[in-house]
């Protein structure tokens, strides 16, 4: 048995070990419940504002010649030559191909000879009815005479205007026997040899291109154009004046084309399978690098976006269910925690060399939004430190 005095010791020393614990348990629990015991994670933050940004847009696209034209002789006949090597740069007027010429010259010369008799008849005739006039003012010939020789003028008359258009057909013929470039460009293979017999136009001989201006062509989508036009009556977008995009190319291997060209045309129907109207821009092609056919990206620039929150590529986050950043918000401890806040992207700008996301909404100016250190945030709420602001 221990003494009175020693029980009412021990019991003082346990009820304040127990209190002890106690307090030291509830001092911790903040901490505790606020980041799982983890400490908080080190990152960066922007506070975003309103700006004028550039608006581009960059689309799939199909390079076309400023002149793509099908080559087909005028008139039939067997083809005597062919006068160019395919591929081969030619200018407008060169002779392409040669239809036999023989036929066309014999018809040259027989229409010149028919001319020539047209000719003569109206002199004839002329003579005729000035010999009858001076005899009807005699009174020694016939009205009806009279008037039979002026008939047979001017049927001459016709006739030798009759004989001069087919003199002129027969000389345009000859010269059509001469199949010539229209523009100058780039010619294809032929589709006919030497020998052949083509019937005229229906027959295509070869292809011209000229490629000293390209055409890129491309669809836009309306759902897309309904957006730039409410955007433009809010006053968030600025399109240049008359809409003349500037177009970049940017070809397969992701280089962009040398030179600048503009949009000239926006076709007014909406394709009813694709949902998207076609438009165009001409580019200058000096050294042939761009060629018909190629597929491309176009880009298109020249509009502004007006005060527009923009943030950097690497804080917007994607969860499966959308697009979110993290901003630094203030708990109900008074400690700095990341919070999702889930954002509607709108189109990639670079500015300054760094890739931006133009954020449409979903953000206010002078949040703070976390633009480094997000792998270190693993769930939402956890506590961070500020370690640097700015971009």
């Amino acid at each position: 048995m221990y003494p009175a005095s020693f029980k009412s010791k021990v019991k003082h020393l346990s009820l304040a070990l127990l209190a002890a614990g106690t307090l030291s348990a509830c001092s911790e629990a903040p901490q505790q419940q606020a980041g799982f015991g983890m400490q908080p994670a080190n990152v960066s933050v922007t506070h975003v504002s309103t700006q004028s940004v550039p608006f581009n847009i960059e689309l799939p696209a199909t390079l076309l010649g400023d002149k793509e034209v099908e080559i087909r002789a005028r008139v039939p006949g067997l083809i005597e030559s062919r006068n160019f090597d395919e591929g081969q740069y030619v200018k407008a007027g060169h002779s392409l191909f040669t239809i036999e010429l023989k036929p066309f010259e014999l018809e040259l010369e027989k229409a010149q000879a028919d001319l020539h008799a047209a000719e003569a008849n109206v002199a004839q005739a002329k003579r005729e009815k000035d010999r009858l006039e001076r005899l009807k003012d005699e009174r020694s010939v016939s009205k009806r005479d009279f008037d039979n020789a002026v008939s047979a003028y001017d049927i001459s008359l016709a006739n030798l205007e009759s004989a001069t258009v087919a003199l002129n057909e027969a000389k345009l013929d000859l010269e059509y026997a001469q199949v010539k470039a229209p523009v100058s460009g780039i010619i294809g293979r032929e589709r006919e040899s030497q020998g052949s017999y083509v019937s005229g136009p229906t027959v295509l001989l070869t292809e011209l291109t000229d490629t000293s201006v390209m055409r890129a062509r491309f669809g836009f989508s309306e759902r897309e154009q309904l957006a730039m036009r409410k955007d433009v009556e809010l006053g968030k977008l600025t399109l240049p004046n008359n809409n003349e995009f500037d177009a970049t190319i940017i070809l397969q291997d992701g280089s962009t084309y040398s030179q600048q060209g503009k949009v000239n045309f926006s076709d007014v129907r909406v394709n009813r399978f694709t949902g998207t109207s076609e438009l165009q821009a001409r580019i200058a092609n000096p050294n042939g690098e761009l060629r018909p056919g190629q597929f491309v990206r176009v880009q298109l620039s020249g509009a502004i976006r007006n005060e527009a929150i923009v943030v950097p590529q690497r804080a917007v986050l994607d969860n499966g269910t959308g697009k979110f950043v993290y901003v630094a918000a203030d708990n109900e401890q008074g400690m700095k925690v990341a919070l999702p806040a889930p954002v509607e992207v709108g189109e990639w700008v670079n500015l300054n060399g760094q890739n931006m996301w133009v954020i449409r909404s979903g953000l206010q100016p002078e949040q703070p939004v976390i633009i480094e250190g997000m792998a270190r945030i693993f769930f939402p709420g956890m506590p961070v430190n500020i370690a640097a602001e700015g971009e």
